[in-house]
């Protein structure tokens, strides 16, 4: 088993330090010290709206990536034969490429699928540009849309079928704090449809109470 979790343990995409997106990425973590996460995730004076949902993306892949890699252990073939969300709500993969007709699998493999192919989006230069001065493509919000619906089903997938392991870990303040910035962030740039976020709906209504 252990060519899996290592392979779901994603290598972090890295942003290059000096560039611009490096100050974003540094601006966005100083931002979200304060606290303050509804300031946090707003568009900085003087931005491209492009540029911003790009560095957030990825960051959000390298955290979700980490939270998942601490529970890989009990995210397995046996304990997770399908990719739920209680027992409500369960994914079938596809990627419109390699798999077209969504197929069924465990979340392991699921997960897996998932994280490569937003690892693949991310590394695509002509998506995701990294050099100063190349334009991002038409159609980047919806790539982006995409990649965040995806990402969204991990935290989906934690909370409803592993959050004793988290807790066992300590990991909880961990896990809620960076789906309540996720979630502040696709609420701000209205990212992902409300049906989507329907197997959290109770959990983002209490995060996002407080901070009305």
């Amino acid at each position: 088993n252990g060519s899996r979790s290592s392979k779901t343990f994603k290598p972090k995409k890295n942003i290059p330090e000096g560039s611009h997106q490096y100050e974003l990425l540094k601006h966005a973590e100083a931002t979200l010290g304060s606290g303050n996460l509804r300031m946090a995730v707003m568009l900085p004076d003087g931005e491209d709206l492009n540029e911003w949902v790009a560095v957030n993306t990825v960051d959000f892949f390298n955290q979700i990536n980490m939270l998942y890699g601490t529970i890989t252990d009990f995210c397995t073939e046996e304990n997770c034969p399908l990719m739920s969300a209680g027992p409500k709500y369960e994914y079938h993969w596809a990627d419109g490429t390699n798999i077209k007709k969504p197929i069924k699998c465990s979340a392991p493999k699921y997960i897996d699928y998932l994280m490569t192919w937003v690892q693949d989006q991310l590394d695509d230069e002509t998506l995701f540009p990294s050099k100063i001065g190349v334009p991002f493509p038409k159609n980047f919000m919806s790539v982006a849309k995409t990649i965040l619906k995806r990402l969204f089903r991990v935290y989906a997938h934690i909370y409803h079928q592993h959050f004793d392991s988290v807790i066992q870990l300590q990991e909880e303040a961990h896990l809620n704090t960076s789906f309540k910035h996720f979630i502040f962030f696709v609420q701000e740039f209205n990212l992902i449809d409300r049906k989507e976020l329907a197997p959290l709906q109770e959990l983002i209504e209490k995060l996002t109470s407080k901070d009305r």
